[in-house]
C-alpha cells in the first residue's frame, strides 16, 4: 500500500462527447468459483474506450482474477464478458486483441530486446522485414532505441519494463492489461515508470485496465479507481472522490489514513447529526440520501490530514482529548497516532516544520479537532 503521505491526483477522463455509445468492456453479473471458493460475486462493471482503469485492494480481493478473465485466461462461471459488443465468454486467450504485461514481464532471456518484441508478430505471420521495422519503431518510442540488440539479461529492470511494454503494444491493441507491472522496480523507478505509462496511455488513446495494490500508482495515473474487497465492487471513482469520500468502512480503512469513529445518533438536525460515540459527541454533515432518527447506529470517518492538533482545547464543536503514542516521520509529512481516553486510536497528520509548535515528545493531553463538513458519513450502519 501506499505511503501516508500519499495525495489523489485528479485524472482527465474522456470528455463525455467523446465516449462512445457503449463500454468497450462489460462485466455482466459475473461470478468465478474455484472449487467451493468464490473469487468473484456477480460483478458488473463497464470500461470505456480510452479509459485508465486501476483495480485496487487487498491480496485475495478478486482483482487480478477478474484481469485474467478479461485476458481469457480463465472462463465465468456465470455472467457475461463483452468486448466490443462480442461475448468473449469462451473466446481463447490467443484469439483476442487483449495482452497482457505481467508482474513478471515473463521475457524471452534467450532473445534479445527486438526478438522479444518481434514475438508476437512472428505468430502473426508477419514477413521478417514488417517485425523488424514495427519492433525497431516501438523500441525507439519507448526509449530503448540504443539498446534494441542487447540481451534482456543485460538490461536493467527499468529497460526490461519498456521491453515487455513494447512486445505488448507493438500489436497495436484496443486495450492493454497490466498486472501489477511496476512492483519489482526501485522506487525512483516506479515514479519515472508511471509518468510514462500515463503519457503513453494519452497519446495512444488506447484502454488501459491496471491491477495494483499501491495507491500511489492508481491515484496517481488512473481516471477512474475500482476499489475491491472479497470478490466484490466496494466503489468506483475517481481518486479524488475515493480520497476524500469513502462509500464504507472497507474503503475508509483501505485508502489514505482514515480516524473512523462509530456511534448512535444523538440528534438529526436539518443539515447536520450529533452523533454520540465512546470517545465524545461530534457533529457530522447530515447525507442528504438517507433518513437517521435518534438512537440509529452510525459510523463516519476523517482523514488524518484534515484533523488539527493543539495544546489547548480549542472552542469548537468536534474536539477530543487524547494522548500521543507514536509517530512516523515521512519527508516533509509527519503522521501522529494517538488515543483518546477509552482507548480509540486517533491519526493525524502534520508538516514537518509544524511539530515544533506541539512539541510531540511532552506526555501531556493534545487535542484534536476538525471542522464539520470534514467528517463524512459511511454507508455502512456499523454500531
Amino acid at each position: 500500500m501506499s505511503s501516508p503521505t500519499d495525495t489523489p491526483r485528479t485524472a482527465s477522463p474522456l470528455p463525455v462527447d467523446e465516449a462512445p455509445s457503449a463500454p468497450l468492456v462489460q462485466f455482466k453479473n459475473v461470478i468465478k468459483r474455484f472449487d467451493n471458493f468464490v473469487a468473484l460475486k456477480k460483478m458488473n462493471l463497464d470500461i470505456h474506450e480510452g479509459e485508465f482503469v486501476a483495480l485496487m485492494g487487498p491480496s485475495g480481493c478478486g482483482k487480478t482474477t477478474t484481469l485474467r478473465l478479461l485476458a481469457g485466461l480463465e472462463k465465468p462461471s456465470d455472467g457475461d464478458i463483452t468486448l466490443a459488443g462480442e461475448l468473449m465468454n469462451d473466446v481463447k486467450a490467443h484469439e483476442r486483441e487483449t495482452p497482457l504485461v505481467w508482474q513478471s514481464l515473463a521475457l524471452f532471456p534467450f532473445m534479445n530486446a527486438r526478438e522479444n518484441v518481434e514475438f508476437g508478430l512472428k505468430m502473426r505471420g508477419l514477413s521478417a522485414d514488417v517485425r523488424r521495422e514495427k519492433a525497431t519503431d516501438w523500441l525507439e518510442r519507448l526509449g530503448m532505441g540504443e539498446f534494441i540488440e542487447r540481451d534482456v539479461s543485460q538490461l536493467s529492470g527499468g529497460q526490461r519494463q519498456r521491453v515487455a511494454l513494447a512486445r505488448a503494444l507493438v500489436t497495436e491493441p484496443k486495450i492493454l492489461l497490466l498486472d501489477e507491472p511496476l512492483s519489482a522496480l526501485d522506487a525512483h523507478l516506479v515514479i519515472r515508470m508511471q509518468g510514462v505509462l500515463t503519457k503513453l496511455q494519452r497519446e495512444l488513446g488506447i484502454t488501459f485496465v491496471y491491477v495494483t495494490h499501491s495507491q500511489s500508482e492508481a491515484f496517481a495515473m488512473a481516471d477512474r479507481v475500482v476499489i475491491m474487497g472479497d470478490g466484490e465492487i466496494m466503489q468506483i471513482g475517481t481518486a479524488r472522490e475515493i480520497y476524500r469520500t469513502p462509500k464504507n468502512r472497507f474503503v475508509a480503512e483501505f485508502v489514505g489514513r482514515n480516524n473512523i469513529l462509530s456511534g448512535t445518533v444523538a440528534e438529526a438536525r436539518s443539515d447536520t447529526l450529533l452523533v454520540s460515540t465512546a470517545c465524545g459527541d461530534f457533529t457530522v454533515p447530515r447525507p442528504e440520501a438517507r433518513d437517521f432518527s435518534p438512537a440509529d447506529p452510525i459510523t463516519f470517518s476523517v482523514s488524518a490530514d484534515l484533523v488539527t492538533i493543539e495544546l489547548q482545547r480549542p472552542d469548537v464543536e468536534n474536539v477530543v482529548e487524547c494522548s500521543l503514542i507514536s509517530e512516523e516521520f515521512v519527508g516533509s509529512v509527519v503522521t501522529l497516532f494517538l488515543e483518546a481516553a477509552d482507548g480509540t486510536e486517533l491519526k493525524a497528520q502534520v508538516q514537518e516544520k509544524e511539530l515544533q509548535k506541539i512539541n510531540p515528545k511532552l506526555q501531556i493531553p493534545y487535542f484534536m479537532s476538525w471542522p464539520i463538513q470534514s467528517a463524512h458519513v459511511l454507508d455502512e450502519r456499523v454500531a
